[in-house]
């Protein structure tokens, strides 16, 4: 299964960690995007998105149109929401326009911690 992993860790984390992986030729184990906040995490990934990303998870390349169509929502509001997810790195374009969410699973990772 194709898993993608959404955590919060500093921006010199996430480089160090892909430094490291460079470096050593081994693949990461699954695809990784972080955000440096979960206050940015969940200003990407609101209610709405989550339900978007659920839609298209494993399903392939779709049209905005259909994405909408799949989550019962109008075309011009599932618009801003891919394009959000396309900027923050959660959805791809490919070539004919289509947006894929290449995944099967979504796994959050996040310390909650005392302040």
């Amino acid at each position: 299964m194709k898993t993608v992993i959404l955590d919060v860790r500093s921006p010199s984390d996430a480089m160090a960690d892909f430094t490291q992986a460079w470096k050593t030729g081994k693949p990461q184990r699954s695809a990784r995007i972080s955000f440096a906040t979960p206050d940015l995490l969940w200003k990407v990934l609101t209610e709405k998105r989550w339900e978007l990303l659920k839609a298209l998870c494993g399903t392939g390349p779709v049209s905005i149109r259909e994405a909408a169509r799949r989550v019962g929502r109008d075309v011009k509001a599932v618009h801003r929401d891919v394009t959000a997810l396309l900027d923050a790195g959660v959805l791809n374009r490919i070539e004919d326009g289509r947006i894929v969410f290449p995944f099967e699973a979504v796994k959050v990772e996040f310390l909650l911690r005392a302040a």
